[in-house]
């Protein structure tokens, strides 16, 4: 079996990085990891985001060895401190009353896996997001339109949650919506596939 047959799996169950690597037209699995995302001691966002790429990529790779593995994830630093999905719309609340008038960098790591051909490659986009200095008025209004309680920050700057920044400033356009797709594409020409390649007419 040549690298370009290789099946690609995504190593995530996010609906957000399975509609961006859908842009790219080659067929994908999607698989759950079944990684502990809890940070470790001390653990610096970056640090965070980085292991659980990997620990993603590889827990699924470990089950589909002959497979193109994708392992991402995404941690919102505050200041070296990490803010993960809120959950709740309480929490969410708590988390943009942080964020307001403060620069949030957005740590999103993609790891690219295949065990048989032994590829294993990260890289990390950082984004760095301004957020207005918002009131508690319109943290609530936008939350209760939006509901972004699976996104890292409280925000999808996807939609209505452009209107609560001030800037941002990032390499790769969809790393803040949860996969850099520039990286994701790089990463998968050096483990082999041919993404332009495998477009049928």
């Amino acid at each position: 079996m040549s690298i370009a047959q290789r099946a690609l799996i995504l190593g995530s169950t996010s609906r957000y990085r399975r509609e961006l690597l859908q842009r790219l037209r080659v067929p994908f699995d999607v698989v759950s990891p079944e990684v502990d995302e809890t940070p470790l001691p001390d653990e610096t966002p970056l640090a965070l985001a980085t292991r659980l790429a990997k620990a993603k990529a590889k827990a699924v790779a470990a089950l589909h060895p002959n497979a193109v593995v994708i392992g991402s994830d995404q941690v919102a630093d505050l200041n070296g401190e990490p803010l993960g999905k809120p959950g709740t719309h309480e929490r969410a609340v708590l988390q943009l009353q942080r964020m307001r008038g403060q620069t949030v960098v957005f740590q999103t790591a993609v790891s690219v896996v295949c065990q048989a051909s032994g590829f294993e490659q990260t890289e990390l986009a950082q984004i760095k997001v301004r957020f207005r200095d918002l009131s508690d008025a319109e943290i609530d209004a936008y939350l209760r339109a939006e509901e972004p309680y699976d996104c890292a920050g409280s925000a999808k700057s996807e939609g209505l949650g452009i209107a609560l920044l001030d800037a941002i400033d990032n390499d790769d356009p969809t790393a803040l919506i949860g996969l850099p797709m520039i990286r994701t594409a790089r990463l998968l020409r050096a483990a082999g596939i041919d993404l332009l390649g495998a477009i049928k007419p």
